[in-house]
């Protein structure tokens, strides 16, 4: 029974005891009701503040070079087009190389022999062109187009044919005079069946003329074995006159080539005579005549001399029927054709001596070489690999000019402003900052998720250690400024449209300051106007809690009291 007692007396006890604690919770003292409301306050300090924008991205190169085959694409349009194989790769993937450095040797093994072919053309261009200008080869670099074109004699012989006058027009590819070399004259006999017998590729022969007495040798040089049909119509016969009939025999045609006395010309006839038997001697008495005379067809060597260009004749050195060497002048030509076609074979060989230089400057580009300080990015190249000109063969990236892309949301692009310093660290990197500048900031924002973003580009200026992909945060400096007044945000409040704080007076009165802010951060509003170094600025009072709330300490209280100034130790962001 005792025992129960003193268990509803603790009890009863508990109940009291909480309840009273629970009083003097909920009612506050006497005295402090006598005194007013608690405030918290903190000073107005000088100091510096600095205000940013915090962002993250992945690092990516801004800029690179190639690994590329000396030339370009275009060559194998221009038919210029060199083939390459690789011989040696001396770098791979994330390696660190310098400008200069070699990084794959290449074998041309086709760029001789193009060489080759092009000097060989470019020769033959340039002794085309001295023909034609009648100057040496050596006095091509010195010509004036002015002076025309001289056409030459192709051959050594005589000038016939020439009709032409000083004056006239020619037009290109037309017939001016021909060049016959007379010491030699062609004909073809026909024989008939029965007469071949006995006749062989090499036989001496003797012509027989009637324009002058005597005989001419003459040898075989071409024997057609074949029958040929023939018009005895076409034909003379030993009396020499043409047959009477309209019939048609069989003949071989056998070629002579014959040693002219000076009295030979094309269109005469001549009597055929040859050796009655094989190795008899032959001559006028011991002689088979053919039954068919045969013609002079012309010399064994003649040249046609045409007009190089459209042109006029301005000087004739030489008249029909006179002797001239090969390369002697025969006529001089003039005019804006014959100068442009002179430019123009110019301008070949031009082209030419060019294209041999740049073959000549492949030699020596066979080896590709780093074009930049930089770190290989990807390189595809495999030794035995042929490759043509122009092409790709990796890239190369430098670590020390990096890009940090990011978005900034709509409520700090305003802070962000191209050419703001950035402080920039990469989680790889521990313990290092990288100086950074904003070089673009988008004008226009795109929704993502519900949120306005605006694209910010940030160039990092960074080191060997970087590499593409690597995560980065920035610091964005939007302002700062040093040694100015500030004061903590929560201080501040704004009343029609102005900020204004609360001071506490030394008389434990309150005094509503008006204030002008500049920059603020996170924790601190720098202060332009309004306040003075040291004042107390309230953040909080008790007038501003709950029944059931309580201040549990104050930087300053009410008259008669003391407290401590709690004064920011970081005042920078």
């Amino acid at each position: 029974m005792l025992q129960r007692l003193l268990t509803i007396l603790v009890i009863v006890l508990i109940v009291l005891g909480g309840g009273y604690y629970a009083y003097q919770q909920l009612i506050p003292p006497s005295e402090e009701e006598a005194l007013g409301p608690v405030y918290a306050t903190k000073p107005v300090t000088r100091g510096d503040i600095t205000v940013g924008v915090e962002v993250i991205g992945n690092l990516n190169p801004s800029s690179g070079g190639g690994i590329q085959v000396p030339g370009s694409m275009y060559d194998a349009m221009s038919g210029s087009s060199i083939t390459y194989v690789i011989s040696e790769v001396l770098v791979g993937e994330g390696d660190v190389v310098q400008q200069g450095q070699l990084l794959v040797k290449l074998d041309a093994p086709d760029l001789g022999i193009k060489i080759q072919n092009l000097q060989s053309e470019l020769e033959a261009e340039r002794r085309l062109l001295a023909d034609l200008l009648n100057v040496s080869v050596a006095e091509l670099d010195m010509i004036d187009p002015s002076r025309g074109i001289t056409l030459q004699a192709p051959i050594d012989g005589r000038v016939i044919d020439l009709t032409v006058r000083e004056g006239e027009s020619l037009k290109q590819g037309e017939i001016v005079a021909r060049v016959v070399n007379d010491d030699k004259f062609i004909l073809t006999a026909k024989v008939v069946p029965g007469e071949l017998q006995g006749i062989n590729v090499g036989d001496e022969a003797l012509l027989s003329f009637s324009q002058f007495s005597g005989s001419v040798p003459a040898k075989v040089i071409d024997i057609n074995p074949h029958v040929i049909t023939e018009r005895a119509a076409d034909l003379y016969d030993s009396v020499g006159s043409a047959a009477g009939n309209d019939q048609y025999v069989f003949v071989h045609w056998v070629t002579l080539e014959g040693e002219n006395p000076g009295l030979v010309q094309p269109g005469m006839r001549a009597r055929i005579g040859v050796a009655k038997e094989d190795g008899q001697p032959l001559d006028e008495y011991n002689t088979r005549w053919l039954r068919y005379y045969a013609e002079v067809e012309g010399y064994a060597e003649e040249e046609r001399v045409l007009s190089r260009a459209d042109a006029i004749i301005t000087r004739i050195y030489v008249r029909n029927m006179q002797e001239v060497k090969k390369g002697d002048p025969l006529i001089s030509l003039a005019g804006d054709d014959a100068q442009a076609t002179i430019q123009e074979k110019l301008k070949k060989i031009r082209e030419l001596e060019q294209e041999i230089q740049q073959l000549y400057s492949k030699v020596a580009q066979t080896d590709i070489v780093s074009p930049m300080d930089g770190i290989v990015a990807y390189i595809d190249a495999q030794p035995g690999r042929t490759v043509q000109s122009g092409d790709w063969l990796g890239h190369i990236y430098t670590a020390t000019d990096m890009r940090l892309s990011t978005e900034i949301d709509d409520i700090d692009i305003l802070l962000v402003q191209q050419g703001s310093h950035v402080d920039v660290t990469v989680d790889a990197v521990p313990g290092k900052t990288f100086a950074g500048e904003v070089t673009h900031v988008s004008t226009m924002g795109r929704d993502r998720d519900g949120v306005t973003r605006f694209y910010v580009e940030i160039k990092v200026t960074g080191s060997g250690e970087l590499r593409p992909g690597m995560q980065a945060h920035g610091h964005i400096n939007a302002g700062s400024a040093e040694n100015v007044l500030l004061v903590p945000l929560e201080a501040i409040f704004e009343e029609d449209g102005q900020s204004k704080v609360e001071v506490l007076e030394e008389d434990g009165s309150v005094r509503l300051a008006t204030i002008r802010i500049g920059l603020m951060n996170d924790r601190f509003a720098e202060v332009k106007e309004g306040l003075e170094e040291g004042e107390l600025v309230i953040t909080g009072s008790t007038a501003d809690l709950l029944p059931s709330q309580r201040i549990q300490s104050s930087d300053r209280l009410l008259p008669g009291t003391s407290g401590e100034e709690d004064t920011p130790s970081d005042e920078k962001n």
